[in-house]
């Protein structure tokens, strides 16, 4: 186990590389930079005239090497991260992108594991559900359910409960954690419940897609299994029906779903970034869209830098729990 770990890791070295080169060339390719959005801000907001305001942007990209070759600027750039753990300057934030990452991405993640919770208990209880009472009621509303998560776009049911929250329920302070009572005020179960009260549609969005994916899943593959020979025996033997199905065909029947969460928390992370870039929240996605618009190369670079590093992370999970799960199951060799 430990050598497959070691082998893995070593693995995704390359893979970020890749990754890296692949993001900054993209976000790098659209005309313009952050020095461009100076000028423009000094000419329409503050009556610069343009003269004063091409001086005032190329003394910018002097100053932090924006006229620089794309392969010195990425090469600056991936230099600092391995030598010191630099991530680059963020001109919109004017602090390291560090401590933009250190802001928010722990709220994304948090976020993220919560929807991934509920996404994975209730998705398998529903899915246990339907398939041990399949054509019932429960069944067809079970499945009405999964494929209502599994069609609907994010963005566009984000979309619809802002409308109904905004301008029928009259609902404020959209688009923050807290409200202001309790904005810098202690951890308290006022400030929890306060918590809840705002990030509850992000969560209930971002998690009906993989609640759903969770569920068909697990009816499908619950029903194959309870139909297996090593059931029927174990019925034969005279366990009850409860205990078949706990005890011998759902362990068999998550095995799938274990080898899904390689992927899940990306999943997850596309998901809250969606919903949280309609509610402006505070969080990875905001930051993203944001920094891509203006030019903060390095702030976007760094994100989804690291949105690709939970995706290499979540695999190597997803791998060492399908080995815990089943220890026939083995790695390169290596249980």
């Amino acid at each position: 186990m430990l050598r497959f770990l070691t082998v893995r890791l070593l693995q995704a070295i390359p893979v970020l590389f890749v990754m890296s080169v692949i993001t900054f060339v993209i976000i790098q390719a659209p005309p313009g930079d952050y020095a461009d959005f100076i000028r423009t801000n000094m000419i329409t907001q503050g009556g610069a005239s343009i003269e004063v305001a091409d001086a005032a942007a190329e003394r910018y990209r002097e100053q932090y090497g924006l006229n620089d070759p794309m392969p010195v600027q990425y090469a600056r750039w991936i230099w600092g991260i391995v030598t010191q753990g630099d991530f680059g300057h963020s001109f919109f934030y004017n602090k390291p992108v560090s401590e933009v990452v250190a802001e928010r991405l722990p709220r994304t993640i948090l976020l993220a594991l919560t929807c991934h919770f509920f996404a994975s208990v209730l998705g398998i209880t529903f899915g246990i559900l339907a398939a041990t009472r399949q054509y019932s009621w429960i069944d067809t509303a079970l499945s009405f359910l999964s494929f209502l998560g599994m069609t609907i776009p994010r963005f566009l049911l984000a979309l619809i409960i802002l409308y109904i929250l905004a301008f029928k329920l009259n609902v404020q302070e959209l688009g923050s954690f807290f409200s202001p009572k309790y904005g810098g005020a202690p951890w308290s179960w006022g400030k929890f419940v306060d918590l809840v009260k705002h990030i509850w549609p992000v969560v209930a969005i971002a998690t009906l897609g993989g609640l759903a994916y969770n569920m068909r899943v697990m009816r499908a593959n619950l029903l194959d299994t309870l139909n297996a020979q090593y059931v029927e025996t174990a019925r034969a033997k005279g366990l009850g029906e409860g205990a078949v199905v706990m005890r011998h065909a759902v362990p068999n029947a998550l095995h799938p779903l274990v080898a899904y969460q390689g992927v899940v928390l990306p999943y997850m992370l596309t998901g809250e970034i969606e919903v949280a870039i309609v509610f402006s929240l505070a969080t990875v996605g905001p930051a993203i869209v944001g920094s891509m618009g203006i030019g903060d190369v390095y702030v976007t670079a760094t994100l989804l830098l690291v949105l690709g590093a939970t995706l290499i992370i979540g695999n190597i999970i997803a791998d060492l729990l399908l080995v815990a799960l089943d220890p026939r199951i083995r790695v390169g060799g290596d249980a």
